[in-house]
């Protein structure tokens, strides 16, 4: 949940709020959620290597499910660089520009035009693999959203990316405008607050796409449960900010996580999680996010973030210009020559598209930097949330294990997954690693004492 990839220069802003809304017909990113057959029979610590099991038939099911998520988890980001390039190779983008600008004389309008145009174009382009993978979650049991109620979730996802989207990539067409020498300068400065914005507004989007009531309505005892947890992790989040999301309507997998910063900052349970798994295992789950929060993993990949896009607006704004220069003509691009005026090689809408290009190319082969540093936190969070129900809950072991196993059957992970796809895909090290140092760690055997917690 740390990071988000960007798969255009400011539609990553975008996607940041947008990713609110639930894609629980199938996220091309299975391992980006905190997942994962009920408990062993024998403590889980004399199963090292088989913390994380399913029975054949679901095993056969989570296999066949993986296969079709990595080739879903490829498809998008390949299908949005192949609908910018179409656009540019066949001069739709030049038509499209020359067509916002006889529909009205104000450039700011016929940016905002073309850039919602362009808006609605990706996501036209992605709704027939985006209804694939909602099928494919349908078929295997996850999701049990109806397609009325999905197709109203595209829509809402439309709407906000064009109110928020189209704006965003004003302001960028304007700063590449404004200093046409530093461009990718002036976009990286203007990124940074908009990230961290778009973190701490990103609960006011979540009630969009789902419903939510206080926990406290109908499970008091789990109130009382969290806030033991919430005093020893030092969160700070009263029972008034802890929530129940009616995701029952949606799907039938398992969740619960912290969100929000500063006075956004609230705990949501999913309705499937409350009651239907242990209430020692839901405290290990908020624990666990509790640990991004206490070990200010939000902080520190917005730092990592901030660093990586300085050079990655460097390298892309070098790139986008070389590609200019190559197939400028034939894209029917036409720039300003006048730089010292405000305009440069990418004043134009449709030249600006090659940046964008180039910026999701950068996106999705930065992918595995992304996800190892975002394992690295993962691990971290798991360590701190198993440390911080110890003296909470009976066997702090035996309860982690017992979660990843429910949440992974819930969810039809894969047990053994390809360590290449590991490496590339999951932001979250697979439930089978989590599971198996779960049953292993026990710091405090023989007098010891924890990484995070003495007691």
């Amino acid at each position: 949940m740390l990071f988000t990839r960007c798969a255009v220069l400011a539609g990553c802003l975008v996607l940041q709020l947008a990713a609110v809304a639930p894609r629980l017909s199938y996220p091309p990113a299975r391992a980006a959620r905190y997942t994962a057959q009920s408990a062993p029979s024998q403590p889980a610590a004399t199963q090292p290597q088989r913390a994380y099991t399913l029975p054949p038939d679901k095993l056969a099911k989570a296999i066949a499910l993986s296969r079709i998520d990595h080739l879903l988890y490829i498809a998008f980001p390949l299908l949005d660089m192949a609908v910018l390039w179409l656009l540019l190779a066949t001069r739709t983008a030049a038509r499209l520009d020359a067509f916002a600008q006889r529909v009205t004389r104000r450039r700011w309008l016929q940016v905002l035009l073309f850039f919602a145009v362009l808006i609605a174009l990706i996501t036209l382009a992605e709704l027939p693999l985006s209804a694939f993978a909602h099928t494919i979650g349908r078929s295997y049991g996850i999701s049990v959203q109806g397609w009325s109620s999905w197709l109203g979730d595209q829509a809402k996802s439309l709407a906000m990316e064009l109110v928020l989207g189209a704006p965003v990539l004003l302001l960028f067409h304007w700063l590449v405008r404004r200093w046409p020498r530093r461009y990718w300068l002036a976009c990286w400065i203007a990124a940074v607050p908009l990230i961290v914005l778009s973190t701490f507004l990103e609960p006011l989007a979540e009630p969009i796409f789902n419903q939510y009531e206080p926990l406290s309505k109908d499970h008091p005892a789990l109130v009382a449960q969290l806030e033991r947890v919430a005093a020893r992790t030092g969160t700070n989040i009263p029972p008034d900010r802890m929530f129940l999301m009616k995701a029952s309507a949606k799907t039938n997998g398992l969740n619960a996580y912290v969100s929000g910063l500063g006075a956004t900052k609230r705990i949501v349970v999913w309705d499937t999680t409350a009651g239907r798994i242990p209430d020692d295992e839901v405290l290990f789950i908020f624990a666990h996010e509790s640990g991004h929060y206490v070990l200010h993993h939000i902080p520190k990949g917005l730092a990592i973030t901030s660093v990586a896009l300085f050079f990655v607006f460097w390298a892309c704004a070098r790139c986008a210009a070389w590609l200019a220069r190559r197939f400028g003509s034939r894209w029917g691009l036409e720039p300003t020559t006048e730089p010292e005026k405000g305009d440069g090689q990418f004043s134009s809408r449709a030249a600006f598209l090659v940046l964008l290009f180039t910026v999701s190319v950068a996106g999705f082969a930065l992918d595995p930097l992304g996800n190892a540093i975002s394992r690295h936190f993962e691990h971290q969070a798991d360590v701190y949330g198993q440390e911080a129900i110890h003296s909470l809950v009976l066997d702090p072991q035996k309860t982690a294990v017992s979660a990843f196993n429910h949440l992974g059957e819930a969810w039809l992970e894969d047990p053994t997954p390809s360590p290449f796809i590991e490496f590339w895909e999951y932001s979250h090290p697979s439930t089978q690693t989590r599971a198996n140092f779960a049953a292993q760690y026990n710091p405090w055997v023989n007098g010891g004492r924890g990484e995070f917690f003495d007691k």
